[in-house]
């Protein structure tokens, strides 16, 4: 299958409207990455900045709840402010081919919009009906991001976020195909965001609520649809005017797969919050620790031996100046592993970074293109993201070189990230709920067949804090 151009959007058009036969594996993982993604944003709301960022900037009567906090909002806010949070800390799932991106962004608009349409049909929707609008919105980044790049002309992946979103946030609100393709074309025809906030020297705080943005973006244009907005379907293809001659160069937009559930059956999940590239970096030097700790002052050279998009995203040097710079760079995140023991979204801030020994072991990195790690990394059947890590001391000896192929939250280690992820939980519920509402929470978690008889309206009062 290899399909491009204009076919692209009538491909996402039919996926997005007709029923799908999910696998199993697919509906666990959805099921996995829900609980991973709510327990990202009970994370973030803890955060002062993400609280400033994520609160509406008008008052407005709204019903949608935003859970983790006592807001309520109209869908277009609170779908923001959803995504927001639970992408804050770098913690919710990836997914990593020529583009990459965290498709768990655009739950934002799924459960927002979940909670609208409970209230303006009166009739129920389904958890395992979010989980299925999930799978279906993960798919559609997923597959556009396998042989798409943006960041190769500077763009940013979450235009393909919101594309996702505009499709199935249609849907939701009872759109159909001339509204669909209406939020999806108009998707397109807003372009791509500039990546500069995610590089040094200038990576900022916009990396963390750039997909938010996309999300409510896509809601809007969603709504737009629903009353009549005009399609544009030769968005892709026009010469000179379209997407791909105005911002890829030429290049078209292709999709080479069948849209199903591939996407989510092979989603990464993050065992610490740190761009993904590094998780098996960290993996590594956890396990070196030990050996190296007792001799930090001995040691003469570090090398990190990766993969080519690493040193693309995440391989700095000199100053970093917030922690939205310091969870983008392997150095930093190595460092922490080492001296620290652990990768926590604590040891980012300015008290900890201004930690003498940190820019000590990053002066004494040297940061290198594993060849063989890169292609790995683009073979689909591997789908590996390896790191390496090996320590060199004065006296001339030196620990082993301890590699990781697949970092744990990999679909090859998804028995081992399960018992993470309920961890993941259960730290996140901490000065949010009381005991008796984390045990109802924890017991939902552990009841996926309850779960997916749950309405949204009904979760979401669930996760709304009582303390």
């Amino acid at each position: 299958m290899n399909i491009e151009g204009d076919q692209v959007l009538e491909e996402i058009c039919s996926y997005a409207l007709h029923s799908k036969d999910f696998s199993v594996s697919a509906i666990e993982n959805a099921y996995l990455c829900f609980w991973d993604a709510l327990a990202c944003l009970f994370h973030g709301v803890k955060s002062e900045e993400c609280r400033r960022r994520m609160t509406p900037l008008f008052d407005s009567p709204g019903t949608c709840v935003i859970p983790g906090t006592l807001l309520k909002a109209d869908p277009l806010n609170a779908s923001y402010a959803i995504s927001c949070a639970v992408r804050w800390l770098d913690y919710n799932d990836a997914w990593l081919a020529q583009e990459w991106g965290h498709p768990s962004d655009n739950l934002g608009g799924i459960f927002a919009c979940t909670q609208y349409m409970e209230r303006i049909k009166k009739e129920k929707i389904s958890g395992l009906k979010i989980l299925e609008w999930m799978i279906k919105a993960h798919e559609i980044q997923g597959i556009l991001s396998l042989k798409n790049s943006l960041n190769r002309f500077g763009l940013d992946h979450v235009a393909f976020v919101r594309v996702a979103s505009a499709a199935i946030v249609t849907s939701i609100l009872g759109g159909g195909e001339r509204e669909v393709m209406s939020a999806l074309s108009n998707s397109f025809v807003d372009g791509a965001p500039l990546r500069i906030y995610r590089h040094a020297p200038a990576t900022g705080w916009r990396k963390s609520w750039a997909a938010a943005d996309a999300v409510r973006r896509a809601v809007w244009l969603a709504f737009m649809a629903i009353k009549g907005e005009m399609a544009y379907p030769n968005v892709l293809s026009l010469p000179q005017w379209g997407f791909s001659d105005a911002l890829l160069r030429g290049a078209p937009i292709v999709i080479d797969r069948p849209l199903s559930h591939f996407v989510m059956e092979n989603v990464l999940f993050k065992p610490f919050p740190a761009e993904y590239h590094s998780q098996s970096a960290i993996e590594a030097a956890l396990e070196l620790r030990e050996e190296v700790l007792p001799k930090l002052e001995k040691i003469r050279r570090i090398e990190i031996h990766t993969q080519l998009p690493a040193i693309r995203i995440i391989h700095k040097q000199g100053p970093l100046h917030n922690p939205a710079d310091r969870d983008h760079c392997l150095e930093y995140i190595v460092a922490i592993a080492l001296l620290y023991g652990r990768v926590t979204q604590d040891l980012y801030e300015d008290e900890v970074a201004r930690d003498p020994r940190i820019d000590a072991l990053r002066k004494r990195m040297v940061t290198i293109e594993d060849k063989a790690y890169t292609s790995d990394y683009y073979d689909p059947e591997k789908m590996a993201v390896p790191n390496a890590i090996q320590v060199f001391f004065e006296d001339g000896t030196a620990t082993i070189k301890k590699e990781i192929l697949y970092p744990l939250g990999h679909p090859k280690r998804r028995n081992e990230f399960q018992k993470v992820l309920l961890q993941k939980i259960e730290s996140s519920l901490d000065n949010l709920f009381s005991e008796e509402r984390k045990k109802q929470i924890l017991d939902l978690y552990l009841n996926k067949e309850k779960f997916f008889c749950k309405s949204s309206s009904e979760l979401a009062s669930l996760f709304v804090p009582d303390i």
